[in-house]
C-alpha cells in the first residue's frame, strides 16, 4: 500500500482478518470448548463432583435434568437411541428416547455415590439365583456376560453381597484416559477389581487362572472392543458382532456363560436378571463358538425387548 492510502477496509475484510473465515472460527471455538460426549473424562468428572459433594437431593433429581438437556443437545445421538429402542421392540418415542439419557445418568452417579463415601449403598435383588448357583456347583469359575445396561456397577456389589467369589470385572480401554481413571477409583471404591484387555492374547492369562482357582470373570459383551474379533450374530432381526474373547476363555477354563443384565428399579436400586448357563466344550468348533454368541445374542434380546430403556446403545 502506497503512503497516504486511506482506501477504506469493509466490515468484512476486517472481520476475516481479524476472527479468519466462519469454517475456521467455528474450529477455533470448537477446540476450546470441554469434550462433553458421554465417555468423556469432562463428563465423568462433572458426574462425580455432583454425586459427592452435593446433598441427597441433587444425586436423586439433577441426573434426569441432565440426562435430557444432553439428549436436546445431541440430536444425532437422540436420533441413534430412538432407531435402537425401535429395533429393540420399544416405541421409540421421545419419552422413551429421554428415559435411556436419563438412566444412564442415574446409573453413572449412582456409582459415585456409592463410592464415595457418603453412606449411599447400591441396594439390589437378584432374579433368577438358582442359574447362578448351579453355574457355580460345576466348580470351573463362571464367566458373567453382560451388556451396557442399568446397574452395570450394581453387579459386582449385589452378587459380593450374596456370594463369597471373588469378581474379576473386566474392562476393555476407555478412549478417553481421565475418564478411565475415573471410572476404575469408581468401581475399586465400590470393592470390584478391574482388569483392563485389548488386543494382547497375554492379558487374558490372568483371567484363565483367576477361573481355574473357581473365580468370577464378569465383561461386557454387547460391543466388540477395538483390535479383537467379533462373532457375527442375529438380534432383533439384524447383524450384531458379539466379542470372541470370551467365549473363547470360557471355553479354555471349561467355565459356564452366564447371561447378567440390570435394570434401574429407583434410586440406588436395582434388579439382576441372571439368565440360563451356556457351556461349551473345551476345544469347541466355529460352529460351537457360533451357538454359544447366538444363545447369548438371543438373552439380549429377550432382556431389552422387556426393558428396552435400561439398554445404553449409543452406537
Amino acid at each position: 500500500m502506497v503512503r497516504g492510502d486511506k482506501r477504506e477496509v469493509s466490515p468484512e475484510s476486517l472481520r476475516r482478518r481479524v476472527l479468519g473465515s466462519p469454517p475456521a472460527l467455528a474450529r477455533r471455538l470448537l477446540s476450546r470448548l470441554p469434550d462433553l460426549r458421554h465417555d468423556s473424562g469432562h463428563l465423568r468428572r462433572a458426574a462425580r463432583w455432583g454425586s459427592v459433594e452435593m446433598p441427597d437431593w441433587f444425586v436423586r433429581t439433577v441426573p434426569t435434568v441432565v440426562g435430557c438437556a444432553f439428549a436436546v443437545g445431541m440430536p444425532r445421538m437422540r436420533q441413534r437411541v430412538r432407531d435402537n429402542l425401535r429395533w429393540a421392540g420399544g416405541a421409540g418415542s421421545m419419552g422413551e428416547t429421554l428415559t435411556v439419557f436419563s438412566r444412564y445418568a442415574h446409573s453413572l452417579a449412582e456409582a459415585f455415590a456409592a463410592g464415595s463415601g457418603r453412606n449411599d449403598r447400591m441396594e439390589g435383588r437378584v432374579v433368577g439365583d438358582e442359574n447362578f448357583k448351579r453355574a457355580r456347583a460345576i466348580g470351573r469359575g463362571v464367566v458373567i456376560a453382560t451388556a451396557h445396561t442399568s446397574g452395570w456397577y450394581a453387579a459386582g456389589p449385589i452378587l459380593g453381597s450374596v456370594y463369597t467369589d471373588e469378581v474379576l470385572v473386566v474392562m476393555e480401554h476407555e478412549r478417553d484416559a481421565a475418564a478411565q481413571e475415573l471410572q476404575d477409583q469408581a468401581k475399586q471404591n465400590l470393592g470390584l477389581k478391574v482388569v483392563h484387555v485389548g488386543s494382547d492374547p497375554l492379558a487374558a492369562m490372568p483371567l484363565l487362572a483367576h477361573l481355574r482357582k473357581g473365580g468370577v470373570v464378569a465383561l461386557q459383551m454387547d460391543r466388540v472392543p477395538k483390535g479383537q474379533r467379533g462373532i457375527e450374530v442375529s438380534l432383533a432381526g439384524r447383524p450384531f458382532q458379539v466379542p470372541e474373547g470370551p467365549i473363547a476363555l470360557a471355553a479354555l477354563a471349561g467355565a459356564p456363560i452366564l447371561a447378567i443384565f440390570g435394570r434401574r428399579l429407583g434410586t440406588l436400586s436395582y434388579e439382576l436378571e441372571v439368565g440360563e448357563a451356556i457351556v461349551l466344550p473345551r476345544r469347541p468348533s466355529r460352529e460351537q463358538m457360533a451357538a454359544a454368541a447366538q444363545a447369548f445374542a438371543q438373552q439380549i434380546e429377550g432382556f431389552v425387548r422387556k426393558h428396552p430403556t435400561d439398554w445404553f446403545h449409543f452406537g
